[in-house]
């Protein structure tokens, strides 16, 4: 299908050559000398957005030249200007877990659309679409040559139903591609393959054009793919599918925030520790809803892989993306990875023809500044609960200490960990005796001769697409396991290690290095190609080592080189998760205590009886740099390429009809037909005000998507679980809530039901329970249905950074089917607020100084919200009456968090999906 541009196209227009053909672009420069304004101070990032109101003009309905202007206008009030416009990615980016459900609205929609007298082949995507399927596998398995066969097979097991109808989806849709399990992570398979930084096609005149290569994903580390200059970021499922049903994403001119990036990396110091750095500096300076771009002449020194670590973790310092420019790195990067030569050309030409080149002379205009230099950053972790909480190694025992004793309620102790835990001066081990650190809690594992302690690390996993797309660091991994290795030094026997990497490339490097059979000897082995760990999918810990956690209500730790370490995200039985470098994961594998001070203490005794310490396996800069450079071959990316499309036998006996519509079968329990477009009319209806609404739910600060829509594992007591079971469906068998976002009966019963939750109506109280209508403690699922049997509508209350973290939809859907009309919160993240909107639910923030706490709520409080009918405006203020429980009220103002005009219509079709439909019933 040809791409679509605008109408007025003959003003900013020209030719260029490059690659040995001539192709059409739209100039930024043809845009100043046309009198448009001067963009010549714009960021990189501005400019692609530039361009693509430039190739969308259209004389005003969607794109106008007043639009374009505004950028200009940016630059000339110092990186201000937030006038709203309509931008239009070129791709869609999926991966299983969120694209599940997006497949099945599409399904719905089919449906939908022949039930208003349309058409179902409008239902399809006009903009390329790939799915990887990546979030899936899960660590059953570890630590043997076999783990990685086991868990695959358990894999196609648990969802041969989703890969069906995924595969259904590949038929039934037009520009809709599928890159089966067992290939990569999405974000790692982008960088290394799917991106180009340039893409070139024919529009509708049969010209072949070239323009900047943007995407949007149901991911938020799409992110990372900025690291190569392509400018992309995570979006919920609902406004993904709006886009690639070629609705414009309506969004403000975003400021800008230049990151100067100076110096080079220390000795020993890794691409992890430097972005742990970024996102603990970026989020004490505030980037949410904004654009970061790197430059400065540190980026000399900084190949392409660590740019894309800093890219992915984006969400994780709050911005919308963190974007690198096109500049030498990057052509070697594109080169070393396969790319078509042709291509690499136009990409340089097109780059410096266009203004998107980084050269010495890059000095544009920034809404805001900061600067680092590389020199002082040093090696750390973060944690224990957000990736923002950075703390330096040799400080990482000692904060783990207060932590514990802020946990336990304790007085901090004082001297070292050693003196406090063994009076003879030898480093902790969970052979100790209970009580050499005063308050700890311990506790005997039933089989084994070691016990288990606050800090006994039982998670030590390689994983995610952050850093196991970087070489640098996984070739550190691997040459810490071989000096480990050498010296006689294994894991501790309590320790859950894995290896799953980006990519299938990884295991080629790391087997042609011979760092593989080495990470095997000390049990990281590979246990397969996907998210795992990071997203949940770490797998039951050893039945006996759960059952010491739980009932000695220990304070058990993860090691992860992933991006979140949200609280119930990891593992039901951790409470503590850090974020690390691949080749420290190694090394905490190795102590398997998070009390030691890696800095000072010993890891563990030699084989010939000598203690050994970090710096007796950490490789140096060199060694690394030298095994990258004569080990990552292009050809290496060429040929794990080549198929990418195919799979292997498994994927390619899953059997699909071929259909038009989906036959949903009645029994599946990950499958099912969403309400949302049942039933629904030709015509939107209108804003309703909210009178007498209940509090389902009153929650503090960081309110994470996770926190409202979990993706891990669940027990059989929960409602999703009670829901399977009533279905014959066995725990084992539970699989996790990521795995059934197809079914909103599932997805809907798991909405606010993280185990670390905490719902300030109760006291005390952890997991996803409320007060229902008789003021008794519920399930929060079945005091919304309650609420529902009476008719009564209800709100959520947050605090600040409500909805941080992943882009998941189903946060927003499942809050959607609760029955919540609006949640009232101090802040909202970017994604979230948008997927609350585009689901029908109206976000509001408290103005004048107001919170929950100000306002003394505790739940019992009654909400009347106004003004929302009529000449309802996008941020306006509109009263609200708060009615407490002894009768007495309190007017406040509230301000709609509904930014643009096109939300307001959205929430008027209730819904982005159902404005999209109606508009395709009807063209």
């Amino acid at each position: 299908m040809p791409i679509q541009t605008g109408t007025d196209t003959s003003k900013t227009r020209r030719k260029l050559k490059a690659g040995g053909k001539e192709v059409s672009y739209y100039s930024i420069t043809a845009a100043s000398d046309a009198g448009l304004g001067d963009f010549s101070k714009l960021p990189a990032s501005l400019r692609v957005v530039l361009e693509n109101m430039l190739r969308f003009e259209d004389g005003g309905r969607t794109v106008s030249q007043d639009d374009i202007r505004a950028f200009a206008e940016w630059a000339a009030k110092g990186g201000q200007n937030p006038r709203e416009i309509a931008y239009r990615p070129a791709r869609v980016l999926m991966q299983d877990f969120t694209g599940v459900p997006a497949v099945v609205d599409l399904a719905a929609m089919r449906d939908g659309i022949k039930a208003l007298g349309g058409d179902a082949q409008k239902i399809n995507p006009l903009n390329p679409v790939d799915l990887v399927i990546d979030h899936s596998v899960m660590i059953d398995e570890f630590g043997t040559p076999r783990a990685f066969q086991f868990n695959v097979e358990r894999e196609y097991e648990r969802n041969i139903e989703r890969y069906q109808f995924l595969k259904w989806g590949q038929k039934a849709f037009q520009n809709f591609r599928v890159v089966p399990p067992g290939t990569g992570i999405c974000h790692q398979v982008n960088l290394e393959y799917l991106a180009q930084t340039v893409w070139t096609d024919t529009d509708q005149n049969d010209e072949e054009v070239a323009y900047p290569d943007t995407l949007v994903g149901t991911d938020s580390h799409t992110t990372m793919v900025n690291g190569l200059a392509v400018l992309g970021w995570g979006v919920g499922g609902i406004e993904a599918e709006a886009a690639m049903l070629g609705q414009p994403i309506s969004m403000l001119i975003p400021e800008v925030v230049g990151f100067k990036i100076t110096g080079s990396l220390r000795e020993g110091v890794t691409a992890t520790d430097l972005v742990l750095k970024v996102v603990q500096m970026l989020r004490e300076h505030g980037v949410v809803g904004k654009f970061v771009e790197f430059y400065g002449d540190g980026l000399d020194n900084m190949p392409l892989p660590d740019r894309a670590t800093i890219a992915n973790m984006a969400p994780e310092y709050g911005a919308t993306c963190g974007f690198f420019p096109i500049d030498d790195e990057t052509l070697r990067y594109l080169r070393q990875t396969g790319r078509d030569e042709d291509r690499i050309a136009l990409v340089e030409a097109y780059a410096k023809e266009n203004g998107f080149w980084r050269g010495k002379d890059y000095d544009p205009v920034y809404s805001s500044t900061l600067e680092l230099d590389q020199g002082d950053v040093v090696p750390a972790i973060s944690g224990p609960k957000r990736p923002q909480d950075h703390v330096p190694l040799t400080a990482s025992a000692s904060a783990f200490r207060k932590y514990i004793c802020d946990t336990r309620k304790l007085p901090e102790p004082t001297g070292t960990a050693t003196g406090r835990w063994n009076a003879e001066g030898g480093a902790p081990t969970p052979n100790d005796l209970p009580g050499h650190h005063d308050g700890y809690k311990d506790g005997t594992v039933e089989g084994e001769d070691y016990r288990l302690h606050d800090g006994s690390i039982v998670i030590a996993s390689i994983t995610s697409c952050t850093n196991t797309s970087n070489p640098y660091v996984l070739m550190a991994a691997g040459l810490v396991a071989r000096k480990a290795r050498e010296l006689g030094l294994n894991r501790k026997p309590w320790v859950k290690t894995s290896l799953a990497p980006g990519s299938q490339v990884v295991q080629e490097y790391l087997e042609a290095a011979g760092l593989q059979e080495d990470l095997d000897a000390i049990g990281f082995n590979l246990v397969g190609f996907g998210c795992t760990t990071c997203i949940g999918n770490s797998g039951p810990l050893q039945p006996e080592i759960s059952k010491s956690i739980n009932d000695n209500d220990l304070v058990a730790v993860s090691v992860l080189s992933g991006n979140r370490n949200f609280e119930g995200r990891i593992s039901p039985d951790v409470r503590a998760n850090y974020l690390a470098s691949p080749p420290l994961v190694v090394a905490y594998a190795l102590a398997g205590d998070m009390n030691i001070d890696l800095t000072t203490e010993p890891l563990g005794t030699s084989k010939d009886g000598n203690p050994v310490y970090l710096k007796d396996i950490w490789p140096t800069t060199k060694e690394v740099a030298e095994l990258v450079e004569s080990i990552v071959t292009r050809e290496m990316f060429q040929e794990k390429y080549a198929d990418v499309f195919k799979g292997d036998e498994r994927w390619q006996a899953v059997e699909v009809t071929d259909s038009e519509t989906y036959d949903w079968p009645p029994t599946s329990t990950y499958i099912q037909n969403p309400p949302y477009f049942q039933g629904m009319s030709k015509d939107p209806g209108t804003i309703s005000n909210i009178s007498g609404a209940r509090i389902l739910a009153l929650l503090g600060d960081m309110i994470t998507t996770d926190h409202i829509s979990p993706a891990g594992s669940f027990k059989p007591d929960t409602p999703a679980g009670k829901y399977l079971t009533e279905r014959q469906v066995p725990a084992r068998e539970f699989n996790s809530y990521g795995s059934r976002r197809g079914n909103h009966e599932v997805m809907m019963r798991g909405t606010f039901a993280n185990i670390r939750i905490r719902n300030e109506m109760l006291d005390g109280v952890e997991g996803g329970y409320s007060k229902g209508p008789d003021g008794q403690q519920a399930a929060i699922y079945d005091a919304a249905m309650s609420y529902a049997e009476q008719g009564t509508p209800l709100v959520v209350i947050g605090g600040a950074e409500y909805g941080a973290g992943s882009s998941r939809d189903w946060a927003a859907k499942g809050t959607n089917l609760l029955g919540v009309t609006a949640v009232i919160a101090e802040s909202f993240e970017r994604i979230h607020r948008s997927n609350l909107v585009g689901m029908g639910v109206v976000p509001f923030e408290f103005t004048n100084g107001d919170t929950r706490k100000t306002l003394k709520l505790t739940g019992d409080e009654t909400v009347t919200i106004t003004g929302l009918e009529g000449d309802f405006k996008p941020l306006s203020l509109v009263p609200a009456t708060i009615t407490y429980a002894d009768g007495t009220t309190k007017e406040i103002q509230l301000k709609a968090r509904v930014d643009t005009e096109v939300e307001i219509e959205y929430l008027k079709n209730g819904g982005v999906l159902h404005y999209v439909l109606r508009n395709l019933a009807a063209s």
